[in-house]
């Protein structure tokens, strides 16, 4: 991935993010993503913070917007990688978070959510 790329991906995830639109969002990964985050665990009782598959995917997503329906983010930083994305952005409460995208083509085959402070 250039930065281009990065750059126009990270563009669409935030625009989609703060617009609440999933079905953008989600067209961005692929069926059989996996998706991990400590927010995952609190969010989805069961899932030790591993989501499957972009059907959990979109209900862990989905969730997370019921909770927090005036979520917003803000990208800060980007760091490109090969195949890979790291997403910098500040959350609705001001937090750092860092969000690691694995590509497969031009799909997230894997995304993690890392905090700077666990929430």
């Amino acid at each position: 991935m250039d930065l281009v790329a990065a750059r126009r991906f990270a563009e669409g995830w935030e625009r989609d993010w703060n617009a609440h639109d999933l079905d953008a969002l989600l067209a961005h990964y692929r069926e059989d993503v996996t998706f991990t985050s400590p927010v995952a665990d609190r969010v989805v009782p069961g899932s030790g913070g591993v989501i499957r598959g972009k059907a959990a995917l979109r209900e862990y997503f989905s969730a997370g917007l019921r909770l927090m329906p005036d979520l917003h983010f803000e990208v800060l930083n980007l760091f490109v990688g090969v195949g890979a994305l790291v997403i910098e952005y500040r959350n609705r409460a001001g937090g750092r978070v860092a969000e690691v995208l694995v590509f497969d083509g031009d799909l997230v085959a894997s995304g993690h959510g890392t905090y700077l402070d666990v929430p």
